[in-house]
């Protein structure tokens, strides 16, 4: 099939893309900015278009032919940008890509949202049908573009919306390796109790995902949380993280008050210097937010089913943390 995927040259997008090629599929990556990825994607024959998702005439360019559409493009993390690029990038950008699908008669559409939609999990493990709450600009325009998939849906294309867990894997320096840097150093400070549920998604396993909720017929209409089989508390996982690289670790606790303090104060004064902050609110919450999800829909409904589980997936990302010099 001929497959668009938004966000191509992201960590998820790229591994899609690579999948996608591997099983014969014709690619077109849509993405803001040339890089490396960029060029490395092109290598394996994939037509690359630079572009943002908010400019109409960029997105009529990949459209035509196209099969299915899978979104992942998002404004993420972004520095020294007004609250409102979020909503016309997450939003307005997803709505101008399902109307550009629905014209050319794209037969799929799959958005990826995030969990983050649901907030902190007040009796883990949540499930699709848990109070929706964002905790900043991010989660909430993801949860706002929702309503626009399913309306298209109800037009007649076929949408899928899936909610990934918290991501990682080989290919991404930047979710988990705050965790390997400071388990490797031998001492990582845990501000709580550590107690907080976490839960992981292995790359390859979003990937399956993904290409599970392309197939005809299947998830039309529905909203699946996707994570890995188990969920740990963030102590256990930076425990397993010292397993998958065969160091000791200490983890000294300390009181979450004042951090919650120093990630505001720290963001405010980063983001003016377009310089990404050590600490800000959003890694604070991994401190003190559940995120625990029952993935039992995904199961059932799309056939999926997480094969690489937490510890082999915490020492292939290790391995390739080690090789690329970020640990």
């Amino acid at each position: 099939m001929k497959i668009l995927v938004t966000g191509g040259t992201g960590f998820t997008g790229k591994a899609l893309v690579k999948r996608l090629v591997d099983e014969g599929h014709e690619v077109i990556s849509l993405d803001y900015q040339e890089g490396v990825k960029t060029n490395e994607i092109r290598s394996w024959g994939v037509k690359v278009v630079t572009g943002s998702v908010t400019d109409p005439a960029v997105v009529e360019q990949c459209m035509d032919g196209v099969d299915i559409v899978q979104h992942l493009a998002a404004a993420f993390r972004e520095l020294d940008v007004p609250n409102s690029y979020y909503d016309e990038v997450n939003v307005g950008g997803t709505k101008i890509v399902l109307e550009s699908a629905f014209t050319h008669k794209v037969k799929k559409f799959i958005y990826c949202s995030t969990c983050g939609v649901h907030g902190n999990v007040e009796n883990p493990p949540g499930n699709e049908d848990d109070p929706i709450a964002p905790g900043d600009y991010y989660q909430q325009t993801k949860y706002d573009a929702e309503p626009l998939v399913n309306e298209y849906c109800g037009n007649g294309m076929e949408t899928v919306i899936l909610r990934p867990a918290a991501i990682y894997g080989p290919g991404d320096p930047e979710r988990f390796q705050m965790i390997f840097k400071r388990v490797n150093r031998g001492t990582f400070p845990m501000f709580g109790s550590g107690k907080t549920w976490y839960h992981p998604l292995y790359i390859d396993n979003l990937v399956d995902a993904l290409l599970l909720a392309m197939e005809p017929g299947k998830g039309v209409g529905e909203v699946y949380l996707i994570a890995d089989a188990e969920y740990v508390s963030i102590e256990t996982l930076v425990r397993k993280t010292a397993s998958a690289l065969a160091v000791p670790v200490k983890i000294p606790h300390y009181p979450i008050g004042p951090l919650i303090v120093a990630g505001h104060i720290c963001e405010k004064i980063c983001k003016p210097f377009k310089i990404t902050p050590s600490i800000f609110p959003r890694r604070v919450d991994w401190f003190r937010q559940n995120r625990a999800f029952d993935i039992s829909k995904a199961r059932r409904e799309l056939g999926y089913d997480p094969k690489i589980g937490l510890d082999e997936g915490l020492k292939r990302t290790g391995t390739w943390y080690r090789k690329e010099g970020y640990i």
